[in-house]
């Protein structure tokens, strides 16, 4: 089974991550250093950008 790939762009990922908080983690760790709770904030996060712009169309 392949990897799947990514539905965020690595540059919204970042953007969210600063807004959360946790951008410095992202930065000495990398993506797998981040905890499970903050991964679930970001998909939160992105989910409601992407209804905002859903309902500004």
């Amino acid at each position: 089974m392949g990897r799947r790939r990514g539905v965020m762009s690595d540059g919204l990922k970042e953007e969210i991550a600063k807004e959360l908080g946790f951008y410095d983690v992202i930065q000495k760790e990398g993506w797998g250093g981040i905890r499970a709770k903050d991964a679930g904030n970001m998909v939160k996060r992105a989910i409601e950008i992407a209804q905002q712009n859903l309902l500004n169309k």
